[in-house]
């Protein structure tokens, strides 16, 4: 093949892209907005809403009587040494149904005492039961959870006050301390447990750039007959293929670049959003996450987007091209998606998985395994290799079956 005529093809494709005022808008605006918002601003949120549920004072109903002390614990506010409101206490009020009270939104919880509490230590043991809306992450994070951890602190407050008329201390409750220290390396820290999220967006942003230049160049060519007009110009057919290959290459890798970039800015900007402390805060940083990059870490994520890039270039050029028209070209490479985000949505449970290297030998699933450990910062040598190999192979075979497709007349001018 002939270089400069390939380059030729690629330019022409890449003007035609250019123009598209909408092709720039999915390239390059959305992944600067989009990725920031899906890693950064949905934690924020997620840790506004859970972590405000603490210093939401909730109404809880009560049947029967509670112990002058359990009371003032489920009312009283925690406070932080500044006088701040850590955890808001809650507002008993008095019920006749918990089930029904519940249920009609009347209290966020309802306390049902069907055998008299101890006030003390020693006098014996009382069952109290919680009506609450179990499957509301609301209710689980607010009241329930409050009269959980209330309850479970006066129980200890019981039991710590037996131990001490038989002469033992608090200990004797923990013989042993547990002392959890997270030994995972510093970039699966920094991910987050979001962090599966970026290899879907990553992707996702590489095939709607390709979208955009791959179908213009192929169906949008047939349908406006200006395909014909290169294929008999002195240009040899590989040469088109690879072009048009080329273009929908360089856009996609734009659009990569650009969320790249995104996640970039993200980091930096959760530096700043989360340098306060707070719970809200401890929340979203265990939930989101901030891409710091090493040099041989970028190069991985870059040989690997690329491959991808390429990989699914392929596939739109060897596929678009047998659409009779933008529009059915369209319905042939919608379904792409769903064979990112449905293998992109089973990273949440790559901890599962034995990662091997046959996996990371499967095309595009396989990058998608590699970006996450590079975000991560586990990624090796030899699963690097076998995920852009896996690409670069998948890459070709489709290759070679657009140029067959460029060289059949029926698939040509077929209307």
């Amino acid at each position: 093949m002939r270089p400069d005529f390939v380059w030729r093809v690629a330019a022409r494709d890449l003007l035609s892209t250019v123009r598209d005022r909408r092709a720039l808008l999915s390239s390059v605006l959305i992944p600067l907005l989009l990725i920031p918002l899906f890693t950064l601003g949905l934690p924020l949120l997620l840790g506004r809403f859970v972590g405000g549920q603490a210093q939401e004072r909730q109404r809880v109903g009560v049947v029967g009587t509670l112990p002058a002390s359990l009371s003032t614990a489920l009312t009283r506010d925690e406070r932080a040494p500044d006088g701040s409101v850590t955890r808001a206490g809650v507002v008993l009020v008095p019920v006749t149904d918990p089930r029904a009270a519940v249920a009609s939104g009347e209290v966020d919880a309802a306390l049902r005492v069907t055998s008299p509490l101890p006030a003390r230590a020693g006098d014996g043991t009382g069952r109290l039961e919680v009506y609450a809306r179990l499957g509301n992450l609301r209710a689980q994070t607010g009241a329930y959870a409050k009269v959980q951890d209330v309850v479970e602190g006066y129980n200890r407050q019981l039991a710590v006050s037996r131990l001490a008329a038989l002469g033992l201390g608090a200990g004797t409750l923990t013989p042993v301390t547990l002392a959890p220290i997270d030994a995972s390396p510093e970039g699966e820290r920094r991910g987050g447990q979001l962090a599966f999220l970026i290899p879907l967006l990553m992707l996702n942003f590489v095939l709607t750039g390709a979208m955009a230049t791959a179908l213009d160049a192929t169906a949008g060519e047939k349908e406006r007959g200006t395909l014909e007009s290169l294929l008999v110009s002195p240009v040899r057919r590989s040469e088109v293929v690879a072009g048009k290959l080329l273009a929908t290459t360089v856009t996609a890798l734009t659009t990569a670049c650009f969320s790249v970039l995104g996640f970039l800015a993200t980091g930096l900007v959760a530096r700043a959003a989360l340098s306060q402390e707070g719970t809200s805060d401890e929340i979203a940083q265990s939930f989101g996450g901030q891409l710091t990059l090493t040099p041989g870490s970028a190069l991985a994520l870059l040989a690997t987007v690329v491959s991808a890039a390429l990989l699914i270039s392929a596939v739109l050029i060897a596929l678009s091209i047998y659409a009779r028209s933008y529009k059915e070209a369209q319905t042939y490479v919608t379904p792409l998606s769903l064979a990112i985000v449905f293998p992109a949505v089973l990273l949440q449970f790559s901890d599962f998985l034995t990662l091997g290297s046959a996996l990371y030998a499967l095309p595009l699933f396989g990058s998608m395994l590699a970006i996450l450990d590079t975000v991560r910062g586990t990624l090796t040598p030899g699963h690097l290799l076998a995920a852009v190999g896996a690409n670069l192979l998948g890459a070709l075979a489709l290759g070679l079956i657009a140029r067959r497709s460029f060289g059949r007349e029926e698939v040509i001018f077929r209307s």
